[in-house]
């Protein structure tokens, strides 16, 4: 197996001839980035995810919490969230390099019935949904070998879901294993915060009820409302303005001329509303963020 510091090697070189400007690869669930800019913040809505960093770094900001992580790091996220990105140590001579892979609940549980049993902790049922930290030497060694398939589809065909599947194992039964362990089990609080989560994503326009969001998570009010800010550093309607900002965003760079539109196709009945709160979180009025964004034409992941 190949040192940790040639692993990263490996991965920075696959990165940059591989990565492409939609971050899709031909592995169903593999993205790679490639940033070479950085200095304006980046708003993404995330799925489950892991990401390996291979160069440069990025800081999240999840609410009012900060995550970091640079070269050699991973980040781990359990749940649907809004988030904002800076990177870090990037320049057009030193881009940011990084390997995204979907993390799949059915993929996870079926890893789950062979991991070694770990207790339940207190700290796992109250776990915020995003962690970082060091990638092990075996995490980088199975990422590089993953990447290596791209340039053999047939190849990639047949052993793509296996070494998936190492990548699952060795993220599952390493230092962030325990978060990723709640995004397999049906019965964590994360399953149960996340089907509030599914449907305030995908039904952003519609007024929330905290006694339905409740409800369908199998929770008191009080209890879904501590465990939803503990999952997403949100409350749940801090948590809908910030979907409902990042999908209007989304929708002006190719509906510029259309902002009241936009904003009544988001959940906003008032005009001066919806510009003054996209404005409070994008630093610019929506038209003049819109021309921003399509000038960058630099999507990411987290």
């Amino acid at each position: 197996m190949r040192t940790a510091a040639e692993s990263l090697a490996e991965i920075r070189r696959l990165i940059d001839t591989h990565a492409r400007a939609d971050l899709r690869t031909p592995i169903d669930g593999l993205l790679l980035s490639k940033v070479v800019g950085g200095g304006s913040p980046d708003y993404s809505l995330t799925d489950p995810l892991l990401v390996v960093m291979a160069q440069g770094g990025k800081r999240l900001l999840i609410g009012d919490e900060v995550f970091e992580y640079r070269a050699g790091q991973c980040l781990v996220v359990a749940a649907s969230l809004p988030v904002t990105g800076h990177y870090l140590d990037t320049t057009p001579e030193h881009p940011s390099l990084a390997m995204g892979l979907v993390l799949r609940p059915e993929a996870l549980s079926a890893l789950l019935l062979r991991a070694p049993p770990q207790p339940r902790t207190r700290a796992a049922a109250g776990a915020a949904a995003i962690a970082t930290g060091d990638a092990s030497p075996e995490l980088l060694d199975a990422v590089a070998r993953l990447l290596h398939l791209l340039a053999s589809p047939a190849d990639a065909a047949v052993l793509g879901p296996l070494v998936e599947q190492e990548i699952l194992w060795r993220l599952l039964t390493g230092p962030q294993g325990e978060i990723a362990r709640q995004i397999g089990l049906a019965d964590s609080a994360l399953a149960h915060v996340n089907r509030a989560i599914t449907w305030m994503r995908d039904n952003y326009a519609v007024p929330v009820r905290m006694e339905d969001l409740a409800q369908m998570s199998g929770m008191s009010v009080s209890a879904f409302h501590r465990q939803f800010r503990t999952v997403t550093a949100m409350s749940p309607l801090q948590f809908q303005k910030r979907i409902r900002l990042q999908q209007a965003r989304s929708l002006l760079v190719t509906r510029s001329g259309d902002i009241a539109g936009v904003g009544h196709r988001v959940g906003y009945d008032s005009p001066s509303q919806f510009n003054r709160e996209y404005r409070r979180l994008f630093g610019a009025p929506p038209g003049q963020d819109a021309a921003r964004l399509r000038e960058r034409g630099e999507p990411s992941f987290p």
